[in-house]
């Protein structure tokens, strides 16, 4: 891809032999269909004669050595690190090595990438990539290149000295070249930015480069947010009968979803239904713009000079922003919670219920149920994200053709998939915490430790005492996605954010 032809220090002189030089022609070169192409059963075949070529030892498999070798023969030169990220993208049985079955797949697979990247690049939609393009693209990503620059690079896929590049061309020269996210599929991919579902322990989206230097970056954060208040409040009643059945339901004092909201209209009125969402609504904008910061940090601490992550690094660098964000907005989720069970009367405000909290049980108290809330971080974020990322790539893979654009109702699926998944698994944590969050506020309870309280709930209640208050939180979820999707893109369009 075009943004893995920059020097490693990302300054704008790209040096095209970091990406190999084009393959020679040889009948070894498989040829997908477009352009004149062979039919499928002569594809098959020079895939099978491209890998007896990269077969050194002829053992059927082609491990990284058989690759630096072979892929010499061809004239193209790729790192050891290169090579390795191509046999662990194929390697289905993790044997270290592809067989033939293995290669193919990756071929076509990494070919439907490419295709991809082809055309977002081709501008003019004519099948041909000129130097203006390049530019462009290139542009688009945040480097800025001479014309001199672009033509070297054209030069470098360029086989037949036409100074354009059709997808044969451009496919000869990146095919054995291990690929990444491009930046339409972050564009098109967003998810944590847009979908609020209540929790804020995803991890961050990332942004292209483009987005960064324009200013751009900020104004999803913004629609992000204006999206998340409209939605947290819509689903407010939900999210409150949740914390209500999470604190008080139990076997001897059963909570139903109807009951639960006859009992807060009547204790309070319609109104009551929406404690505790201020607070929640507040805290939105300090929780993403810290988590944002955070992650951009980590990431550099890493090392990374990449514009993307992979899985691993970004749960790394995701759960560690998720951390330092809400450590520094923790008293928030205290006084959310203490909002939300609160009587009729009892306070007057956000502001009075902190003083009163800090008065009776001290500062400590701002920080009951930390220790479950940090590490429900790493089940939530990690399975949302794997689940998500699945999702994503799956459908990259079956249905993307001429664009990396899925639609709304393949994002909303996806990711209300996601969540749902990453909600189920980090439950218990967030119930306990929930629970030791309340405790001053119900009557002769216990102050438990995070432990104590886990034993004591599966002692009392059984092991699904730990999933109260599940069904309306899980009810909130396709609604929370819908409404903060929508108004995401509205805000978008009022904030200037132009669509790619």
């Amino acid at each position: 891809m075009l943004h893995q032809c920059r020097s490693s220090d990302s300054q704008p002189g790209v040096d095209p032999g970091s990406c190999g030089g084009p393959a020679e022609e040889d009948p070894s070169s498989p040829e997908p269909a477009g352009g004149g192409a062979p039919g499928q059963s002569e594809q098959d075949h020079r895939m099978k004669v491209l890998f007896q070529v990269l077969d050194v030892n002829g053992d059927g498999g082609i491990c990284v050595n058989d690759l630096t070798i072979g892929l010499k023969k061809l004239g193209v030169h790729r790192t050891e690190h290169e090579l390795m990220k191509i046999v662990k993208a194929g390697d289905k049985d993790l044997d270290g090595q592809l067989d033939f079955g293995e290669f193919v797949h990756y071929l076509r697979d990494h070919e439907k990438k490419l295709r991809l990247v082809f055309t977002s690049l081709d501008k003019k939609n004519d099948g041909r990539i000129d130097s203006q393009e390049i530019m462009q693209s290139l542009r688009d990503l945040g480097v800025n290149i001479s014309e001199e620059q672009a033509e070297k690079i054209l030069r470098s896929m360029d086989k037949n000295g036409t100074m354009t590049i059709d997808w044969n061309e451009w496919r000869d020269y990146h095919l054995l070249h291990p690929a990444g996210n491009i930046p339409e599929i972050i564009l098109y991919w967003k998810h944590s930015t847009i979908f609020d579902v209540g929790e804020s322990l995803l991890v961050p989206d990332e942004f292209t480069a483009e987005e960064k230097q324009t200013g751009m970056w900020w104004r999803h954060l913004v629609a992000g947010g204006g999206a998340g208040a409209v939605s947290r409040t819509c689903t407010a009643p939900l999210d409150r009968l949740k914390v209500l059945m999470q604190v008080h339901a139990s076997k001897s004092n059963s909570m139903h979803i109807s009951g639960g909201f006859t009992h807060m209209i009547r204790e309070g009125g319609v109104r009551s239904l929406w404690r505790g969402n201020g607070i929640n609504v507040i805290k939105i904008a300090p929780e993403s713009a810290i988590k944002f910061m955070a992650y951009e940090h980590i990431k550099r601490l890493m090392g990374s000079n990449q514009e993307t992550l992979g899985i691993t690094e970004r749960l790394v660098a995701g759960s560690l922003a998720g951390v330092i964000a809400q450590s520094s907005i923790y008293p928030m989720e205290v006084l959310k919670t203490r909002m939300a069970l609160r009587k009729t009367g009892q306070y007057s405000g956000i502001w009075d219920c902190a003083k009163r909290i800090c008065r009776r049980e001290g500062v400590a108290a701002f920080y009951k149920g930390y220790v479950p809330n940090m590490l429900g971080i790493i089940p939530y974020a990690g399975i949302d994200l794997a689940v998500y990322e699945t999702l994503k790539n799956s459908w990259l893979q079956r249905f993307a053709t001429d664009s990396a654009d899925p639609g709304v109702f393949v994002l909303l699926a996806c990711c209300t998939t996601s969540s749902t998944c990453g909600q189920l698994a980090s439950y218990p944590l967030a119930l306990v915490r929930t629970r030791m969050q309340a405790q001053a506020t119900v009557e002769r309870g216990p102050q438990m430790s995070m432990m104590g309280l886990f034993r004591h709930i599966v002692r009392t209640e059984g092991p699904t005492g730990l999933y109260r208050g599940l069904a309306p939180n899980f009810m909130k979820v396709l609604p929370s996605v819908s409404i903060s999707y929508v108004v995401y893109e509205h805000l978008k369009i009022t904030l200037g954010v132009r669509s790619h």
